[in-house]
C-alpha cells in the first residue's frame, strides 16, 4: 500500500510550498499540552487530532488550494507501505510531521517536505490474532505533549515518543483470553488519553496520558448476567439501560456501539446558567433521558467547578466553527 502526498501547483506557486502551507508552519517539534489541541482550529497547517478539532468536522481553513487551481496539483513524493492489507488510517500533522498507523497497529512518523521516514514502531501484534476481526487495520493515532498514543489490534494502549518512536509505556486494555480488539483512534482531553475496543462489548476506559494508569471505564451495554462491573458505569446502566435489554443475541455477541461519540460543547444550555447546570449534574432533571443525578458523589461546587471547566473550552470552540 502507497500513502501519497498531492502536491503543489505547476506552475508559478512551487510545489514544496503548497505541500508545505498543507502540513505545517514550521519543523520544530512541540510539547505545549492541551492548548494545541483545545485551540486546533486556529492552527491550520496542523491537524493534531484525529478529525481536525474536538468538534471533528474534518474541515480545513487552508485556502491555497482551491477550486480554480486544484486541477493543477502534481505529486510531490509516496512512501510505500510494508503490508497491502488494509489502510484506514487519519494522519496527524503537528510541526511538519506527519504521524499516521497502518495495518498491524504500525507505527510511523515522516518528514512532511520530503516524505522521508523519521521513525517506524512495530508493537508485533501476534498473527495468531488476525481471526479476531475483518482486517487487522487501524484508524490512526493520538498526539498529546510530546507522545503519539496508539491502540493495537491485541489490546495494547502504547504511548510513544514523538520524537524518537520509542516506547514511553504500554498497558492491556482488554481481557487476553477472549477475541477483543483495538483498531479505533484514541482520544486525548484533559491529560486522559480515550479508547474503547471492538468485539462488541466496547468499555470505553480513560488512562493518564503520562504513566498510563487507568482513570476509569466506562461500559455502554449492561452484564448479560446482570451483574455489577465494579466499574463508573454500573449505577446508570442499573437505572436505566439494564431493562431495556430484553433476551437476545447480544448475550453472546454483546451490543456495540457503531463509530465514536463526541460531544457538542458549542449547544449546551448547561453552559450559560448555574441554576440549569445543577439540576441536570445534581439534581437529575433529565433523568428520564438517561442522565441520572450526581448527588451522591458531588456537590453543587462540585457540579459549577463542571460547567465552568466545559464553559472555557465551549466559548473558543464556538469562535473558531462560527468562522467556518
Amino acid at each position: 500500500m502507497r500513502l501519497s502526498c498531492a502536491g503543489a501547483l505547476r506552475g508559478p506557486v512551487r510545489l514544496a510550498s503548497t505541500l508545505l502551507a498543507l502540513l505545517a508552519a514550521c519543523s520544530a517539534h512541540s510539547t505545549v499540552p492541551d492548548s494545541r489541541l483545545l485551540n486546533a482550529a486556529t492552527a491550520a497547517a496542523d491537524w493534531p487530532t484525529h478529525g481536525g478539532t474536538y468538534s471533528e468536522q474534518r474541515f480545513s481553513t487552508l485556502d491555497q488550494i482551491n477550486a480554480g487551481n486544484v486541477g493543477h496539483l502534481g505529486l510531490t513524493w509516496s512512501t510505500q507501505f510494508d503490508t497491502a492489507r488494509g489502510q484506514e488510517t487519519t494522519p496527524l500533522v503537528v510541526d511538519g510531521r506527519i504521524y499516521l498507523t497502518t495495518a498491524w497497529s504500525k507505527v510511523m512518523a515522516l518528514d512532511g517536505r520530503t516524505g522521508r521516514t523519521l521513525w517506524q514502531y512495530d508493537p508485533e501484534v501476534p498473527v495468531t490474532k488476525a481471526v479476531n476481526g475483518f482486517d487487522v487495520v487501524n484508524r490512526g493515532a493520538a498526539w498529546f505533549d510530546g507522545k503519539i498514543y496508539v491502540g493495537t489490534f491485541d489490546g495494547r494502549l502504547v504511548a510513544l515518543d514523538a520524537a524518537s518512536g520509542k516506547p514511553v509505556w504500554s498497558v492491556n486494555t482488554v481481557d487476553a483470553d477472549k477475541p477483543f480488539t483495538i483498531t479505533g483512534a484514541p482520544r486525548v482531553f484533559k491529560g486522559l488519553v480515550l479508547i474503547g475496543n471492538g468485539g462488541a462489548d466496547l468499555a470505553a476506559r480513560g488512562y493518564d496520558a503520562r504513566t498510563g494508569a487507568k482513570k476509569w471505564r466506562l461500559y455502554t451495554v449492561p452484564r448479560a448476567e446482570g451483574k455489577p462491573d465494579g466499574e463508573v458505569s454500573d449505577e446508570v446502566l442499573a437505572a436505566k439501560a439494564a431493562s431495556t435489554w430484553s433476551d437476545g443475541a447480544w448475550k453472546q455477541t454483546g451490543g456495540a456501539v457503531s463509530g465514536g461519540v463526541i460531544p457538542d460543547l458549542r449547544h449546551s444550555f448547561m453552559l450559560d446558567s448555574r441554576d440549569a447546570s445543577r439540576a441536570v449534574v445534581i439534581d437529575g432533571a433529565l433523568a428520564d433521558r438517561g442522565m441520572v443525578g450526581f448527588s451522591r458523589s458531588m456537590d453543587a461546587a462540585g457540579a459549577e467547578s463542571v460547567r465552568a471547566y466545559v464553559a472555557s473550552l465551549a466559548s473558543p470552540l464556538a469562535r473558531n466553527e462560527a468562522s467556518h
